[in-house]
């Protein structure tokens, strides 16, 4: 290897990582934001969705790659659920009405066990598609994490209570899958995440309980 190759390996790397460093500051903000039930965590996650976008193809994250395609479109949804999605589906779009923010609702058991055994199964059989015919690193994993997460941002879409629940799991696969393809600083963010999960899930809690009574 040259010096000149090792140059431009090197500043691929620096671009590399200050990209992902500003992605990981809007992904903190997202969720931050998400607790407090803000608008604005949706034009977070939009931004930091474009540079994980690119991010993870430049490092052979297939399904990860491909998931924030979907996450831009859930930013889009998710702004709109949260903006007018607390009046009635037939309600007239009154400035009162639009107002009013969507209410956090909860699951029933069943629905979660059908959930979960839907994302393992599909996990499963995009797994197997991925180690045949793709060079894709960590195919089952990258796929759980994928297809846990397209529930999932659906989940924080609709203000289910338990997606809190769910990220604890996807976000935990994530760190080691992060640390495997060598994004230290992606591998962080989703340790922080972890913890703001906690209160994330406390605080929405309390807004449903008290929003019940």
């Amino acid at each position: 290897m040259t010096e000149s190759d090792l140059l431009g390996q090197l500043a691929a790397a620096t671009s590399l990582s200050s990209w992902e460093l500003i992605a990981v500051l809007l992904g903190i903000a997202y969720l931050l934001l998400a607790v407090r039930e803000s608008l604005w965590c949706w034009y977070a996650a939009f931004a930091s969705t474009a540079i994980f976008l690119w991010l993870f193809r430049e490092v052979n994250l297939l399904m990860e790659s491909a998931l924030q395609l979907y996450y831009l479109a859930m930013a889009v949804y998710g702004w709109y659920q949260w903006r007018h999605g607390g009046r009635g589906d037939r309600a007239p779009p009154t400035a009162a009405a639009a107002s009013q923010p969507l209410p956090i609702v909860t699951w029933r058991p069943r629905t979660h066990l059908l959930a979960i055994a839907a994302v393992l199964a599909i996990s499963a059989g995009s797994g197997v598609l991925l180690a045949r015919h793709t060079d894709a690193a960590l195919p089952y994993l990258d796929s759980f994490t994928t297809w846990g997460s397209i529930l999932t941002t659906w989940m924080v879409a609709r203000k289910v209570l338990e997606n809190w629940l769910y990220w604890l799991v996807i976000d935990s696969v994530s760190i080691y899958l992060y640390l495997e393809r060598g994004l230290l600083l992606t591998a962080g963010l989703f340790a922080i995440y972890l913890i703001i999960v906690v209160f994330g899930y406390r605080r929405w809690l309390q807004h449903y309980r008290h929003q019940s009574a």
